[in-house]
């Protein structure tokens, strides 16, 4: 007999750094299938960062069909579609809302001159307080401002800005509006209000009536139109929601419901969120708001992870599989036999917010070989993790339950020198989908599939708790004493390797 027709069957679409991901989701089912398509992002010029949403767009239509034939349903069958995406991402359009040039990526490092200047005016202490976001490589009041200075004929075409997955949807259905993360993480928005900030945009250079009104996640935003219904073979109409920033989606889609829940992304960088039942304000974490009404997100990212022991694997370890040097590693006692690694190899980003800070390693000796280097790199991560629970803690949070996602929770010795530096219990998330399914759930929210956001629990599966050895405490205790301590003295010499004055 003919298989039976699934109701409701959800689209998520996640704008990553590299590539586009689909996931098909039924509500009784669960996954039904997923799809990815890589884009580039270039880098045209020393810390520019950028994407061409045209890339985007092209990798939401291939991945819809991909995603929907994986499912084994037509595209037809989908029913609401809920984007994530990068974050804050700045996208520029021109009365026609095409974009007038590359979006700038949240990492894109331009406009260092840009965010001195608007420290100075506005005061860095003031902007923290009022939204929550420090004035940093991530805010967009210096892109908009280094933009006005060096593409200011470009500027005068310019009618619209948004973020990168307020784009796509817009792109879907027309709809511009800004998703309340984007709004947060942008560096202009007034947090006791819950608007926009005049004053913060006339910094900027940026009309504040060229801004759209906030949406919240799960909120639908509009509909599908009929020339992208006749792209993707999606239904015209059908109900596109306001989506979530990435970084939101993947912790909501890990299971992060309640206050002190944890999760640790062992990525490429290495991140950890934390949901709040109150906003964080300190300049040391990003802050987000959870779709959950009443719950926030204060969050971290170190600058490398993946990254790193990609680099060490290349560069150090002559290509050995990264398997072999997690067996070596294993068999170094905790502490790598007195090594401690500094990993801010691409300059540091949370909690030290310092893009000149650069690697180190002290301790080094004869008797150390590469799986020393290697577990100490691992161990460093963990050390970089704890640095943010420190921050946590200074406010009252500690984590009643922590989780964690991304390649290198495949690795069973970083996942256990994670556990074992910071003392948290970690619950494996398996076949962990990403920010994607966290889009295709807001998308149920919108449709009334789900009744609350707490129902993703029905499709997060937890392997087997990674507990931290005891017996290696007391050496974690004391070398993590030792990497909070060796940040501060080494600064005036990374300035002074990069160019700077002389120590």
């Amino acid at each position: 007999p003919p298989p039976t027709p699934l109701a409701d069957v959800l689209l998520g679409l996640d704008i990553g750094t590299t590539a586009v991901k689909a996931v098909v989701l039924d509500p009784a089912g669960g996954l039904r299938g997923s799809a990815s398509r890589a884009h580039d992002h270039a880098s045209p010029a020393p810390a520019h960062s950028e994407a061409d949403p045209a890339d985007w767009l092209l990798g939401a239509l291939a991945t819809t069909g991909e995603a929907c034939s994986a499912a084994g349903i037509p595209p037809s069958a989908i029913e609401a579609v809920g984007v994530a995406g990068c974050v804050p991402c700045l996208v520029v359009l021109d009365a026609d809302d095409r974009p007038l040039r590359p979006a700038l990526l949240y990492n894109d490092g331009r406009a260092g001159r840009e965010i001195d200047e608007l420290a100075a005016e506005l005061g860095p202490e003031a902007v923290l307080a009022r939204t929550g976001a420090g004035v940093t490589q991530q805010s967009i009041g210096p892109k908009l401002r280094w933009l006005a200075r060096h593409e200011p004929d470009l500027m005068t075409r310019a009618r619209r800005i948004c973020g990168s997955y307020d784009w796509l949807t817009g792109a879907l259905t027309g709809a511009r509006y800004h998703e309340r993360n984007w709004a947060l993480e942008s560096g202009l928005y007034d947090l006791r209000s819950g608007a926009f900030a005049d004053d913060l945009l006339a910094a900027a250079g940026w009309p504040a009536a060229r801004m759209g009104p906030i949406r919240d996640p799960g909120e639908v935003v509009g509909g599908i139109s009929a020339e992208l219904a006749a792209a993707t073979g999606l239904r015209p109409g059908i109900p596109v929601v306001a989506g979530l920033a990435d970084p939101v989606a993947s912790a909501f889609g890990a299971g992060l419901r309640a206050h002190g829940d944890v999760l640790v992304k062992l990525g490429g960088s290495v991140d950890v969120l934390c949901a709040s039942d109150r906003p964080l304000v300190d300049e040391r974490l990003y802050l987000d708001a959870h779709p959950r009404p009443g719950l926030w997100l204060p969050n971290g990212c170190m600058a490398s992870g993946g990254s790193a022991i990609r680099w060490f694997q290349r560069e150090l370890a002559g290509g050995a599989p990264l398997a072999d040097l997690d067996r070596e590693a294993a068999a170094v006692p905790a502490g790598a036999e007195g090594l401690v690694i500094l990993p801010y190899l691409l300059g540091e980003k949370t909690p030290l917010n310092d893009p000149l800070a650069g690697g180190a390693i002290v301790g080094l000796g004869l008797g150390h070989g590469r799986a020393h280097l290697f577990r100490a790199l691992l161990e460093s991560f963990g050390h970089g993790l704890r640095h943010h629970l420190d921050v946590l803690a200074e406010h009252g949070i500690a984590p009643t339950r922590a989780r964690v996602t991304n390649g290198g929770a495949s690795s069973a010795l970083w996942k256990q020198a994670v556990a074992d530096v910071t003392g948290l219990e970690l619950e494996p998330v398996v076949d962990h989908p990403g920010s994607a399914l966290g889009a295709a759930f807001a998308a149920g929210i919108g449709l009334g599939a789900f009744a609350a956001w707490d129902e993703i629990d029905r499709f997060v599966a937890i392997g087997e708790p990674v507990l931290p050895d005891p017996a290696a405490r007391a050496t974690h205790d004391h070398h993590h004493a030792i990497y909070l301590g060796l940040y501060r003295p080494l600064v005036p010499f990374f300035r002074a390797l990069r160019g700077g004055a002389a120590p």
